[in-house]
């Protein structure tokens, strides 16, 4: 909402300086956008006297001037009948912006050069005249600026409002602000007219047959209209705050419209069939041109304005072309309306039409000032068209409005908002703005809110209105009882922040990938039909093909983050994520939300460097990323379990472990399938892993050992068996670990081998068995005969041999 000071004026007395305005105003609700002076655009026009006049060698119309701005003359190019020697004038100097748009440039004009121009009033929006250039007093100086030297001035203030401050789409709602900050009166323009008969009902009439879209309709007649430009001061009014003048009667109805905020609409009143209004919804298929000469297929809810055969305007939005104001118009016939907020922001959007007047319809408008405006603007109309004003005036008023009483405790007002007003200070505060109090008992006030507040309702929309008449600034500053013993933080959260420390610090970066992936994932992963992760979520307007489903899985994400890294030249990558995949149990149901952790392994083991060599990194190097990492965490009894055929859809078999823990499987790990690989469209090999993330918080203990660092010596022994290649290392490690032997420490795989002359089928395991006591030093003969214990046991158990 833009407003100039010069028009505000006209209601309230302005007592403060325009930096306090503007602070003011802001601290009520009204947040100043910007502060300009709409006398910018005259930077670049000076005060210049005319040297010597000689006439245009190839026009007889044009004439050379020599034009002295104080610093230099300029050779102007003018056709204005009164350019004459000695004269003082309005000179435009290159790059002057005029109130129309054009810029100024240096030109050539018939052969010869003009390095300005000498301006009419009406080239520089300061009056009407136009045939001839300004004429100025000489109390002005050579080269001063024109607004400095005719004092020109006028504050132009753009408001941000919030769509709840209908009230303050006009100038009348600003000043009353103003005049409830400075608590001063308030001038309200004249809206009174003494009809002394209903001439009108014999002329025109207005039928409502959708009252629940327009409770109110009211309108008049003029007739004997004049059309033609308005007069200078409206114009000036209307470019004041921006609008572009077209015609005396629109110019009124743009002017009462911005003055107190109710839009209007007028109609030729003799292209009106059978001359009266008829208040309809839109037939199905039924299509309209409006002003803007544009075709509009209309629907059945929305509100049209019709004659007798024919609609004339799309309610509270646009009028129509078959009824617009021409030159030939001699009768108006005025609207002022109230209509439905819903309707009209729901007709507005649907067309793709935002105007002045819907603007403010969707917004609520004033319901008992439509005859107020609709007398304002005839009255003006009559003014400047020399029209007559039909006596009387149509009101169809099917659904009266009527104003809120709310009940308002000033104790839980003050309890709100922190403060200590009295209820003659509340008071005070809310009859300023226009709302009507009195008390009502216990501490309480009932009042009565203005037609023109649609947005009160509540006793907390006033306080609000207490808050902001107050100052915001002004309510004391107070601070929550917190209390002083924190909570803990989520043991999720804590575990989540403890994983990413403990993977970072192995060398893997964190990725996050989008929660949407491509509905053929599951395909590429080649999971099997009865996997639940199949029953994907699917997306009701996706960004893209790519994003069309929740994810069921973290891996896809994963492994196109690998391919994109690789195809970069990034082929030594580290990855890991935690994050949540979705699958529906249902149409009717919420989605069932798992929160994962994955990891991807490819490329090499250690970057290549003068003391190690690039080595590939392989199944184990993961797996022990994995086992290490859930050892950091304090869970014990890990075990990982060879996968069967039937389990290795995204993996490959023989490189693949399901991970258990306590016998309860959490994961999987494994080496990429090839199938799958050649579906992500990768070439390196890698290998990946997947952790239940929301089981691994019951499967960690509350409480933590301690150990002390041992006094005496550790001693070890090394065996070396001879098994099938079937059987896993982890399982005889698994068995020393369950003898409970008190002298064994660690049991450590440290070399595993299989061909000549190992015989076929079979593999060589060795193994370091670390002994100690944490009371005495070992002796050589004891640990010998524990260890050959040991020994025979795992040769039993496990069909071994030693080597020969």
């Amino acid at each position: 909402m833009r407003v100039s000071l010069s028009w505000l004026k006209e209601y309230v007395a302005i007592e403060m300086s325009t930096d306090r305005l503007v602070d003011s105003l802001t601290m009520i609700g009204l947040e100043v956008d910007s502060v300009t002076d709409r006398y910018d655009y005259l930077d670049n026009v000076v005060v210049g006297r005319i040297l010597e006049v000689a006439p245009h060698p190839k026009a007889d119309n044009l004439s050379l001037c020599d034009v002295d701005i104080g610093h230099q003359t300029l050779s102007v190019v003018c056709g204005a009948p009164n350019a004459e020697k000695g004269l003082l004038s309005a000179v435009a100097l290159p790059g002057t912006v005029f109130p129309d748009g054009t810029v100024l440039k240096k030109s050539m004009i018939r052969g010869s050069a003009s390095e300005g121009m000498l301006c009419s009033e009406s080239e520089l929006g300061l009056g009407r005249s136009s045939s001839i250039i300004m004429s100025l007093q000489n109390h002005v100086s050579i080269g001063q600026r024109l607004a400095q030297a005719l004092k020109l001035s006028d504050t132009v203030i753009e408001i941000d409002l919030t769509p709840n401050r209908a009230d303050c789409l006009s100038l009348i709602g600003i000043a009353r602000e103003i005049a409830g900050i400075q608590n001063t009166s308030l001038k309200y323009p004249d809206t009174l007219l003494n009809d002394s008969v209903n001439t009108i009902a014999d002329l025109s009439s207005v039928t409502i047959e959708a009252p629940e879209y327009c409770p109110r309709y009211a309108a008049r007649l003029l007739t004997g209209v004049t059309i033609g430009p308005s007069p200078f001061w409206l114009q000036d009014r209307l470019l004041s705050i921006g609008l572009r003048p077209i015609n005396n009667i629109v110019d009124v109805t743009n002017f009462v419209m911005m003055e107190l905020g109710q839009p209007l609409h007028a109609f030729d009143f003799d292209q009106l069939a059978g001359h009266r209004i008829v208040v309809r919804t839109a037939k199905a298929g039924e299509s309209f041109t409006t002003l803007d000469e544009k075709e509009r297929k209309l629907t059945p809810e929305m509100l049209m304005i019709c004659d007798a055969e024919k609609a004339v305007a799309v309610g509270g939005v646009m009028g129509g072309l078959n009824s617009e104001i021409e030159s030939s118009t001699s009768r108006v016939l005025l609207e002022s309306a109230y209509f439905n907020p819903i309707s009209i922001r729901r007709t507005a959007k649907k067309l793709g039409m935002t105007t002045e007047a819907s603007y403010r319809f969707e917004r609520g408008v004033d319901p008992q000032g439509t005859v107020a405006a609709l007398n304002r603007a005839a009255k003006l109309i009559a003014d400047v068209s020399g029209a007559s004003l039909v006596d009387g005036l149509i009101d169809a008023h099917p659904k009266p409005s009527e104003n809120t009483v709310v009940r308002l405790g000033i104790k839980e007002t003050n309890r709100l908002l922190g403060t200590t007003f009295s209820i003659e200070e509340t008071e005070k505060m809310l009859q300023s703005i226009g709302f009507k109090t009195k008390p009502d008992g216990n501490n309480h006030l009932s009042v009565l809110t203005p037609s023109f507040r649609v947005d009160v309702k509540r006793p907390e929309d006033l306080m609000e209105e207490v808050a902001r008449l107050s100052g915001y600034d002004n309510i004391p500053l107070t601070y929550p009882n917190v209390p002083a013993k924190g909570r803990p933080p989520l043991k999720s959260l804590t575990l989540r922040n403890r994983i990413k420390q403990i993977m970072t610090g192995y060398g893997f970066h964190e990725i996050i990938t989008y929660s949407f992936i491509n509905d053929d994932a599951n395909d590429k992963l080649r999971l099997k039909k009865e996997d639940e992760r199949r029953r994907t979520v699917p997306i009701l307007n996706p960004l893209s093909e790519e994003q069309s489903v929740m994810r069921s899985s973290l891996l896809p994400g994963m492994l196109e983050t690998m391919g994109y890294s690789v195809a970069r030249h990034e082929k030594n990558l580290k990855l890991f994520e935690i994050g949540k995949i979705f699958y529906t149990n249902g149409i009717d149901s919420l989605p069932k939300e798992v929160e994962m952790l994955a990891g991807l392994w490819c490329g090499s083991r250690c970057n290549d460097s003068w003391h190690a060599r690039e080595t590939a990194c392989d199944f184990f190097d993961l797996k022990g990323a994995v086992e290490a990492m859930l050892k950091k965490l304090g869970i014990d009894n890990v075990v990982f379990k060879g996968s069967q055929v039937e389990d290795c859809t995204y993996t490959r078999l023989g490189y693949s472990a399901r991970i258990l823990i306590n016998d309860q499987e959490v994961g999987m790990i494994g080496e990429v399938h090839p199938l799958v690989r050649e579906n992500f469209d990768l070439k390196e090999t890698a290998y990946i892993f997947e952790l239940i993330f929301d089981s691994l918080s019951d499967l960690i203990p509350d409480t933590k050992s301690y150990q002390p660092i041992p006094r005496y010596p550790s001693v070890s022994r090394d065996v070396t068996l001879i098994v099938d290649l079937g059987i896993e290392s982890g399982r005889i490690i698994n068995r020393v670990e369950q003898m409970n032997e008190e002298l064994v420490e660690k049991v450590q795989l440290f070399d595993v081998f299989d061909g000549k002359p190992i015989p076929s089928g079979k593999k060589s395991i060795s193994f370091r068995i670390v002994y100690r006591s944490s009371e005495r030093t070992l002796e050589d003969e004891e640990i010998n005969r524990l260890h050959q214990d040991i020994t025979g046991n795992l040769l039993e158990e496990f069909k071994a041999l030693l080597p020969a």
